[in-house]
């Protein structure tokens, strides 16, 4: 006879949390759909209250800790969300005895491998703990980006242009495994993101404008995409308050985001936000014509 198919048939669900509001949100979805989610918030990087929620706290190297939470909480399936700001040095990894040979790997990794290639290698860690990595998406589906404007303004003719300029840089940059955005002003990239993530790219737009290096007269729009090899159980590209609030002050007319593979967190705040501001979001497939706005 066939067992339950409800979440504990699945193994308990770990949420392991770095900077932002996304791991909360998930814990409170996961919540509502009938899971009671433990979370492995991660020392100096987790910024939300977990407080309803049994938790972890503790560092981003601590695979033997992690490893001994999960099995203690019977853990099956892990989601991995939110912002890690800082890689581990190698002094703070602690192996378990089965990745002990894998150390220096692990170290190389961080010191060389671009985001991709870490989350990789930590998705590969925590099968090896035998659990099931999945996307937020899997959590919370309806934080996926939708098809067509979000928002009451819809992208001019310009703003086309600059979308589509920036989806070729956003491309590229994925390629090299730097970033998932560019800002396009006039039809010219005038910011690519790095490791410095979206909310300080837009910062420097809106510094440059100031400068006057950014033309004024122009807005021109932010671009967000997953890296064409990117694995969708992990950082998917995300907008939320802040991004619009700095887009807003970096002068720009919108922010254009990967339709079903990016993350629009709280969406009818955001798009509240982004009308009050006077920008438009759209949800843009890549196969469309006029990428579906």
């Amino acid at each position: 006879m066939p067992g339950p198919a409800g979440p504990e048939a699945r193994g308990r669900l770990a949420i392991v949390a770095g900077w932002g509001q996304l791991p909360l949100y998930l814990a409170q979805a996961a919540r509502v759909a009938g899971d009671e989610p433990v979370i492995v918030a991660l020392s100096n990087e987790a910024d939300q209250s977990f407080e309803s929620f049994e938790t972890l706290r503790t560092g981003v190297g601590d695979l033997a800790g992690i490893e001994r939470f999960l099995r203690e909480k019977r853990v099956g399936r892990v989601v991995m969300s939110g912002a890690v700001r800082r890689r581990p040095e190698w002094r703070d990894i602690r192996p378990t005895l089965k990745t002990f040979v894998r150390v220096p790997a692990v170290v190389r990794t961080l010191l060389s491998g671009g985001d991709d290639t870490v989350l990789q290698m930590v998705i590969r860690l925590f099968e090896g703990m035998g659990c099931r990595v999945v996307g937020a998406h899997d959590i919370a589906p309806d934080l996926l980006a939708r098809t067509g404007a979000l928002t009451a303004l819809s992208p001019s003719a310009d703003d086309l242009r600059d979308i589509e300029e920036g989806i070729k840089a956003a491309l590229a940059l994925g390629e090299l495994d730097i970033g998932q955005g560019a800002v396009s002003v006039g039809g010219r990239v005038v910011a690519l993101e790095g490791v410095e993530g979206t909310d300080r790219m837009l910062e420097r737009v809106a510094t440059l404008r100031r400068e006057g290096r950014i033309s004024r007269r122009r807005r021109g729009v932010l671009v967000k995409l997953c890296k064409p090899q990117q694995d969708m159980r992990a950082d998917l590209p995300a907008i939320g308050i802040s991004t619009v609030t700095n887009a807003a002050r970096a002068g720009l007319a919108g922010i254009a985001v990967e339709a079903g593979r990016a993350l629009v967190l709280d969406e009818q705040a955001v798009v509240a936000a982004a009308d009050n501001a006077g920008l438009f979001i759209g949800g843009i497939d890549l196969k469309l014509p006029r990428r579906g706005l």
